[in-house]
């Protein structure tokens, strides 16, 4: 027998800084104590698009919130670029949390937490992890798990998403012999690609005047299939998820199921729904009577709930 002690760098140990903004209400006082929201970006976002959009609304309602660039994101640091891996991502929401702890204006009993897309999955996903988090908000929820093996509508069997498992696995063998990085669209690089109205706004979105950003090329690692595919941000929620929930959808949101199946899940006894008329779920990122709409329910929710 031979043996051999060696050494594998493993790429998803790393200490990563989260690059963030904090916003602070009139008349802030570093004397007094403030409830405070961590806002979490869609999956391909960054801090500078709608999560940071909220994050200024809410702050304008006497709250201190941070929206910051996801790990491996943004201007956040980490390697590979544009992974998205589920697990790392809430624990990036713990991780605002520790800090937000250390504020001397900050309670640390009256935090919530909120998201955008798959940023709220994410959102809800740290609530059940993280019972700092008092409340929980959610804007056009996406768990980004049940997206990618039931489709955006809810119309594929989970065994049809095997294919982008392989993927996964096969990119990363592909990285580890040449250490090129394979990446994937999560949202459509051109207008024809999209496959209906509501996506072809993802690309408008993303790609266009509208809302683009040189941090947010929309784009993913390939091999964060490998985790995308078999996570369920709701995991136990019938059992964990105990925190105030407010989920806010547009009633012509094609991901609206999404938000429908936590408010059936969660073990919360405080949970509800709001629905915007005439919205998709991209509306509700950053078109005006909508965001309006969708502040003006959360604001008091959030004061109301964090007490």
């Amino acid at each position: 027998m031979i043996q051999e002690k060696i050494s594998i760098k493993n790429r998803n140990a790393q200490e990563i800084i989260l690059s963030a903004i904090i916003s602070y209400p009139d008349g802030f006082d570093r004397n007094k104590k403030y409830p405070a929201i961590v806002v979490a970006h869609p999956g391909g976002g960054v801090k500078e698009q709608t999560a940071g959009l909220y994050a200024k609304r809410l702050s304008e309602h006497g709250l201190i919130t941070i929206a910051y660039d996801a790990s491996y994101q943004g201007e956040s640091t980490g390697e590979p670029r544009q992974l998205e891996n589920p697990y790392i991502r809430t624990e990036d929401i713990s991780a605002v949390i520790d800090y937000l702890t250390t504020l001397s204006y900050v309670d640390a009993g009256k935090i919530g937490a909120m998201g955008i897309c798959a940023g709220a999955g994410y959102a809800a996903n740290a609530a059940m992890n993280d019972h700092r988090i008092k409340a929980v908000g959610m804007i056009s929820a996406v768990n980004i798990g049940s997206m990618f093996r039931n489709g955006w509508e809810n119309n594929v069997k989970d065994h049809d998403a095997l294919p982008y498992l392989l993927a996964g696995s096969h990119a990363r063998t592909a990285e580890a012999g040449d250490g090129e990085i394979q990446l994937f669209p999560l949202a459509p690089v051109k207008e024809e690609d999209a496959p209906n109205e509501e996506l072809r706004e993802a690309w408008e979105y993303y790609h266009t005047d509208r809302c683009q950003y040189p941090t947010a090329p929309g784009f993913s690692t390939t091999r964060s299939f490998s985790q995308l595919i078999t996570y369920d941000a709701y995991n136990k929620a019938e059992v964990f998820f105990t925190q105030p929930l407010l989920a806010i959808v547009g009633n012509a949101a094609g991901s609206a199921w999404m938000s429908d199946d936590l408010l059936q899940r969660a073990a919360s006894r405080d949970k509800r729904k709001y629905i915007i008329n005439g919205a998709n779920h991209m509306s509700l990122y950053d078109r005006e009577n909508c965001v309006d709409e969708a502040v003006g329910q959360l604001a008091p929710f959030f004061l109301e709930k964090l007490v």
